[in-house]
């Protein structure tokens, strides 16, 4: 449904206006009742564009001076019963039954997926073009188009069994946010730009925030995806091609954003997190991103006959590997920060047989912190478990590496500042918050100043079927993008 905001409709009030012989009072009371009766299902679009001789004759009896650019925004109408449609519809481009959500890299599932927000793109009157790796791009040529763009975006590809709202808000809401502001009658000054990023999710190739990272001008994973293979030995450009993309180019450097291409860059999201229903609060304000440290670990030991073999002579790998799980707990409460995290979300062990003892544990460990210097101590110390664990109970460590070890990201205080303000005009409720989850943000920070706007989930459950946002929760976030957007754009 459209939100029932009022419009005063401009037309009705300049013919009464022109009639000389009424009064003050009369004109008062015309705008009042005009206010009061006309609803947006009953005037056109057209009916808000800015008319100099309306705005002078009103300045005229109000004794007030009019800025149409902000008065135009002073009523915006978001379809949010249409947005929520869209994402159902979304929603069932699934490799997995509703009402969960699985869409992965490159599958079929995920070629329907993006030829469907292409089409929202093209209904919402953007120009959409596509990149070697099938990051997505549909923009809204402003006043002046020479001026870098204000962006914003998010992703649609969902891990296994996951939920339909993670990235999808930030999708088809951003094409919300432009259709909202092309209904007011805005007009923007630098160009607005939304971009669907290809995979944030790690699911396929093991590398998150894989589109935007190129965008950023990562020529490690530019060299690395030449060679990258998923779990079926298909190979990522091959993966690419058979969804349309990289046709004939190795090169993926093509991707890397230019200098100044964007002036600003902002993503909607749902918080991920239970903080903001838990407190009643509408929209989150992100000031930092936290960054993940991704490590791997490989102990080796003798295994053996489960019974055969005393517990004095065993030199086992899983002991060995849950050993150091416990560490990377102890070392990440000893940080002495909430805001460092850590998580052992992979451990094999080989064989696998309940009566046999493991003589391979393979452990791969995540750990997260808006402060950078203080997670790259907490992955320090985890080294220094590993080796001290592998003298202690005879193993090998095979392989300690780090697969990723990103900086942190903050958000820019002018983006800030023009979110906190798009809030306050719209009488939302706010608080300043910190993301402890990722997103293509983190890296669109490298290459342009960045903010997000969070708004409420259900619980903070995320990445799983149970995701939820509601109606009115998407709407304001949409709404606070939408004004954002419009007040970034006429800097």
């Amino acid at each position: 449904m459209i939100d029932n905001t009022i419009i005063l409709p401009r037309r009705t009030i300049m013919a009464a206006l022109q009639l000389s012989h009424f009064n003050d009072v009369t004109v008062v009371l015309l705008l009042l009742l005009c206010t009061i009766i006309t609803p947006f299902s009953s005037i056109s679009a057209q009916q808000h564009v800015k008319d100099p001789s309306i705005t002078s004759t009103m300045e005229k009896f109000s004794g007030y001076a009019i800025h149409e650019p902000h008065s135009s925004l002073s009523s915006l109408l978001v379809d949010a019963q249409g947005l929520q449609n869209q994402i159902d519809e979304l929603s069932a481009f699934s490799d997995s039954p509703a009402p969960s959500v699985t869409r992965v890299l490159y599958t079929d599932k995920d070629v329907l997926a993006r030829r469907y927000v292409k089409n929202l793109m093209g209904l919402a009157g953007l120009s959409v073009r596509e990149d070697t790796v099938g990051n997505i791009f549909g923009r809204w040529d402003g006043n002046e188009p020479e001026l870098a763009a204000v962006a914003t975006g998010s992703h649609i590809d969902a891990i296994p069994y996951s939920g339909k709202y993670d990235g999808v808000v930030g999708v088809l809401g951003a094409i919300e946010a432009i259709n909202v502001l092309k209904r007011s009658g805005f007009k923007p000054k630098r160009p607005l730009e939304i971009i669907l990023f290809t995979s944030e999710e790690p699911t396929r190739f093991g590398i998150g925030c894989l589109g935007s990272r190129l965008l950023s001008g990562s020529e490690s994973l530019a060299n690395a995806l030449s060679k990258a293979t998923d779990s079926q030995n298909i190979s990522f450009l091959d993966a690419a091609r058979s969804a349309g993309y990289a046709k004939d180019v190795d090169d993926l450097s093509s991707v890397f954003l230019k200098k100044g291409t964007y002036s600003a860059f902002v993503e909607l999201h749902i918080e991920q997190g239970p903080i903001l229903e838990a407190e009643g609060i509408s929209i989150g304000i992100v000031t930092a991103i936290a960054a993940p440290a991704s490590l791997k670990v490989d102990f080796e030991g003798n295994g053996g006959h489960a019974g055969a073999v005393l517990m004095p002579n065993r030199n086992d790998a899983g002991l060995a590997a849950a050993e150091l799980a416990l560490a990377v707990e102890k070392h990440v409460l000893e940080s002495g920060s909430i805001d460092t995290v850590g998580t052992v979300g992979i451990l094999e062990l080989h064989p696998g047989a309940i009566n046999s003892i493991p003589s391979k544990a393979h452990i791969e460990i995540d750990t997260r912190d808006i402060d950078e210097e203080r997670r790259n101590n907490v992955v320090e110390k985890i080294h220094q478990s590993a080796i001290r664990i592998t003298e202690t109970r005879g193993v090998k460590l095979s392989e300690f590496s780090i697969i990723n070890q990103d900086p942190p990201a903050l958000s820019s205080e002018a983006v800030i500042k023009a979110m906190e303000t798009a809030t306050r005009e719209l009488n939302l409720t706010s608080k300043l918050m910190i993301s402890r989850a990722y997103h293509d943000s983190l890296f669109m920070a490298r290459v342009s100043p960045m903010g997000m706007i969070f708004i409420p989930c259900y619980k903070g459950y995320s990445h799983k079927p149970e995701e939820f946002a509601s109606i009115q929760d998407m709407s304001n976030g949409v709404k606070v993008l939408a004004l954002t957007l419009a007040k970034l754009s006429l800097e």
